[in-house]
């Protein structure tokens, strides 16, 4: 799939991160787009800016919680992918320790260097993007 163009807000946005983050950001966006077309009940999602951030959410079905995408204070150079108040970080940090680095209880770090994490980053934004469909109970990789 190929995501729709970038919404002039969230282009603008993207500028002010240097290169390689925004190129990240980019890469991780089209992730965002190509799970959530390939996802059952997700919808279109609205792309938008949250925070100054560029944010996706579920409005028209209501499945999902908000998937925002950035950088964070401690680790400005690498992307972050944070979600909303939710207990997803919890249940994806224990998952993919390996994969991934965590921020609190907020944000799931990709790092700008090497090959992106498709699959488990694939799996946390489907997570996210059925959070509000699921019966509560583990997450299935």
């Amino acid at each position: 799939m190929t995501s729709p163009p970038v919404a002039a807000l969230v282009g603008e946005a993207l500028t002010r991160y240097p290169e390689p983050v925004r190129a990240r950001l980019l890469e991780i966006r089209e992730v965002i787009f190509t799970v959530a077309a390939g996802t059952e009940g997700v919808g279109a999602l609205t792309e938008t800016l949250k925070w100054g951030e560029p944010a996706y959410l579920t409005e028209a079905s209501g499945s999902g919680t908000t998937i925002r995408i950035g950088t964070t204070k401690t680790a400005p150079r690498d992307c972050a992918v944070l979600f909303n108040r939710t207990s997803l970080i919890g249940t994806l940090r224990t998952r993919f320790a390996e994969d991934f680095a965590f921020e609190d209880n907020r944000a799931l770090i990709v790092p700008v260097a090497g090959p992106l994490p498709h699959e488990p980053l694939a799996f946390c934004i489907r997570a996210a993007l059925t959070y509000h469909r699921r019966a509560s109970g583990p997450y299935r990789r």
